[in-house]
């Protein structure tokens, strides 16, 4: 890689996706590697510093803060969690079996008249577009998010000791562009999912085993789940090494089993050229001296568009609804999240409370917290608290929340899953006691339980316009409450 880092037109194209005519000039905040296992504030570096990754052969993330736009990314992979390296060693069906849902965001975007960057990577794909800061949508976006719980650090400061402030308008723009990408992804999901031969999720969310283990197609939005200054995105014709650098077994094998392969621009090629040129760095190359990367902006009307059906939508009421309560104060927790009564949790649900490290990292559990406590009538705002309340307790997590925030990542979640339901995109098909034996979550050891009574209760109150009717309640709710 440090040879074909060497290559003029390989260089010019990486710059140009930073945003300018050069590395000085680029418009990205900060420069860092994207296949580690997560952020650290001290890796990241000036745009300027882009000869570090050149010279030593890395894989490159520009940040998704931009001094002069709202970036917005859909990010689209297949994930294998049993066999993580399945989409390497067969890269082909991998890319196949994401294509109904990759032919439903082209004409969901184009339908919008969204002109859009279509970029390819070692297990999927990205498409990317921003917002001018001087247009009038970017302004709409400022003012369509809601005000922020947590702490985001806005102050970076680079592994030189240089030090830069990103202005409140781009996280508030981000904000909003955040809501907007939900948008977006809960309707490509719902119209993607009775085409596609895998589950469609948003994030990482495990399924049930098949033929090759426990496989989905991700529409994955989490960088959204987090404040923006720790959040990346990878940049096209740049090296990708996650295959590499992971444990996946592909590391050191004779003869080697895995390629070099690099980031390029889709252009409208098949499937197989796709995965032949990101394969050989030398086509690659090739194809720098003519495909531009250069992220489109997107037309004021398009997103002015997107807002307005955002804001008609029912995703707009239950956002409305999530944010009308806040988060329990820190020094309120002993006397309410901390009494939340685990003996009536099934022991799959009561484990993710009493183990929080690291099960509510993993978005699949994550899900499974928020549908129960969804069916006991809990606020989905209140249940984001108690997320919160195990994040920032100490149980062992280390420096992790010192990067990112608690607060935010737990609305996040809470706030993507509980909306998927309210909103009638998931009606809860997997919220079973066998499902949840097939994603490996069943904690039982042999012991009876049931969750049964739980979806019962939780669809009968999305029937009676029942949720969030009690935030700490003991009681299920049925049909006979109607």
């Amino acid at each position: 890689m440090k040879n074909y880092y060497k290559n003029i037109e390989v260089r010019r194209r990486i710059i140009e996706y930073l945003g300018g005519d050069s590395p000085e000039s680029a418009t990205c905040f900060y420069l860092t590697r994207c296949d580690v296992n997560s952020f650290e504030s001290v890796n990241i570096k000036n745009p300027a510093e882009l000869d570090f990754f050149f010279e030593n052969g890395l894989d490159i993330g520009r940040s998704i803060l931009d001094c002069q736009a709202s970036l917005a990314h859909l990010d689209i992979e297949y994930v294998n969690f049993d066999f993580p390296a399945e989409p390497y060693l067969d890269p082909e069906r991998s890319f196949v079996l994401q294509e109904p849902v990759i032919g439903e965001i082209k004409k969901f975007l184009t339908d919008w008249g969204l002109e859009y960057l279509h970029l390819v990577s070692g297990r999927g794909h990205h498409f990317i577009w921003q917002v001018p800061e001087r247009s009038e949508s970017f302004r709409r976006l400022v003012e369509l998010g809601y005000p922020a719980t947590g702490r985001c650090n806005n102050t970076l400061t680079f592994t030189n000791r240089e030090t830069v402030a990103v202005p409140s308008r781009f996280g508030k723009a981000f904000a909003g562009m955040e809501l907007i990408m939900e948008f977006l992804a809960m309707r490509i999901k719902k119209r993607a999912a009775g085409k596609c031969a895998l589950p469609v999720e948003l994030t990482a969310v495990e399924a049930g085993a098949r033929d090759r283990g426990r496989e989905i197609v991700s529409i994955d939005i989490s960088e959204y789940g987090d404040c923006p200054a720790t959040r990346m995105i990878r940049v096209p014709f740049s090296a990708y090494l996650k295959p590499l650098t992971r444990d996946m077994g592909l590391v050191n094998q004779e003869p080697p089993v895995m390629p070099p392969v690099v980031m390029i621009p889709a252009l409208g090629m098949p499937t197989g050229k796709i995965i032949e040129i990101m394969r050989d760095p030398l086509q690659a190359a090739e194809l720098a001296r003519h495909a531009s990367v250069r992220i489109p902006s997107a037309s004021s009307r398009a997103i002015e568009g997107l807002i307005e059906s955002y804001l008609q939508s029912d995703l707009r009421k239950f956002h409305d609804c999530f944010y009308s309560q806040e988060h329990e104060p820190h020094e309120q927790w002993p006397r309410t999240y901390d009494r939340t009564p685990l003996e009536m949790l099934p022991p799959c649900v009561r484990r993710i409370l009493e183990q929080p490290n690291n099960l509510l990292l993993i978005p699949g559990y994550i899900q499974l917290l928020v549908r129960s406590m969804l069916a006991l009538g809990w606020h989905p705002r209140h249940i984001a608290g108690l997320i919160r309340s195990k994040y920032e307790r100490d149980y062992d997590w280390g420096w992790y929340w010192l990067n990112y925030d608690a607060a935010s990542r737990a609305d996040f979640y809470t706030r993507i899953f509980a909306g998927l339901f309210a909103t009638g995109v998931d009606d809860l098909v997997d919220f079973n006691c066998l499902s949840t034996q097939e994603k490996g979550f069943c904690a039982t050891s042999g012991q009876h339980c049931s969750l049964d009574l739980f979806k019962k209760s939780l669809l009968a109150r999305r029937k009676s316009e029942r949720l969030a009717s009690r935030p700490f309640n003991r009681m299920f709710f049925s049909d006979e409450h109607i």
